[in-house]
């Protein structure tokens, strides 16, 4: 299935039934009043957040919603029948826009919260509610009042406590396959991830965090490059970030022979610092709030310096001089340090 997180739909209230002009007529009873009886009310459009769905898939392949109408009135005082009400379900984290305006009509965040998108139009007065002292016979009924219409663009955003953002084939779907029982693609090629996954950590039996993994960035990804940055909005709702790093970008320093010491940490450093500068500078042209965060710099793939315990060490503390903030190295392959970060994120979202 697809995933789907905008869409545009028309969304139409049912009209009101008309009020019935009638009279009284029964054998032996000369002159019967007025006996109309009210139109029904139109239907309405009503969304509901629900957890059974998570994409917008069937709103973007059906666009118009449309409420039944309402009955018309008949005689003997009779009311027509009301329209039925139709819901729509909608994921967690949707969020209603004026297609005209994008002003926000309603953000859904919680299992069964419901909001009546279009109203239904009120059913008309028969004749009977127009009689008078002076007018006893009237021969006119209400027409129902006309649904309201809308046209809504309707974007879902991700709910989740923890993001992943990083270069393609950073971990970030291995990390998230290991802290949770999420089951995303995981490849040995760039952009294996095409749509945001969300993952349910457990710290222990009564205590959780979600995490959301959207596709790998590049350098230029506001420009349209990679998969451009359509899917860091999934990122806004979050309250802190797992910044990954790739490993593998550092192995030629452990190789490369050095006549000053410490020259290669410096420089694997200073290649880890223009990887992240460049992710940064990606989330901050996309919304300047993401670059607020509060953040964890993570590299990953450490058990590929197996061979070499002291190196990876060494650069996590100049990376972490450098940045002015904590850094930490791991292995979502292995799982080494996993449980440490998954406690540091706790405590992060819980102090």
């Amino acid at each position: 299935m697809r995933f789907i997180d905008e869409a545009k739909i028309k969304v139409i209230g049912g009209h009101g039934g008309r009020g019935c002009v009638s009279f009284w007529r029964e054998k032996f009873v000369a002159r019967g009043g007025p006996d109309g009886g009210d139109g029904g009310d139109g239907g309405a459009v009503i969304f509901v957040a629900s957890t059974r769905i998570s994409t917008l898939q069937d709103l973007r392949y059906k666009r118009t919603y449309q409420a039944p109408n309402g009955e018309g009135g008949s005689g003997a005082n009779k009311a027509g029948r009301d329209g039925i009400d139709i819901e729509v379900l909608v994921p967690i984290g949707t969020m209603l826009k004026d297609f005209e305006t994008s002003e926000l009509i309603c953000d859904f965040t919680e299992e069964g919260q419901r909001f009546v998108v279009a109203k239904g139009g009120r059913g008309g007065k028969g004749n009977s509610h127009f009689v008078t002292s002076t007018y006893q016979a009237p021969r006119h009924a209400q027409p129902g009042e006309e649904g309201t219409v809308r046209e809504l663009k309707v974007e879902l955003k991700l709910l989740a406590d923890v993001g992943l953002v990083g270069y393609p084939n950073a971990g970030k779907s291995t990390l998230i396959s290991r802290v949770s029982a999420a089951h995303p693609k995981i490849a040995d090629y760039p952009f294996t991830t095409l749509v945001p996954n969300l993952g349910v950590v457990f710290v222990d039996q009564y205590q959780s965090f979600v995490v959301a993994d959207v596709p790998g960035l590049i350098e230029g990804a506001h420009r349209g490059a990679g998969l451009g940055t359509r899917f860091l909005k999934h990122l806004e709702r979050t309250r802190s970030l797992v910044h990954l790093l790739d490993g593998t970008h550092l192995l030629e320093f452990t190789t490369r022979p050095d006549d000053e010491a410490g020259a290669s940490i410096d420089k694997a450093v200073e290649e880890l610092l223009r990887l992240y500068g460049a992710i940064r500078n990606e989330l901050e042209l996309f919304n300047p709030e993401l670059a607020q965060k509060e953040e964890v710099v993570v590299i990953n793939k450490a058990d590929l310096f197996a061979g070499q315990p002291e190196f990876l060490p060494q650069v996590v503390l100049a990376l972490e001089k450098k940045l002015g903030k904590r850094a930490y190295a791991i292995s979502c392959a292995s799982g080494e340090g996993t449980a440490e970060l998954v406690s540091l994120l706790w405590r992060m979202l819980h102090p």
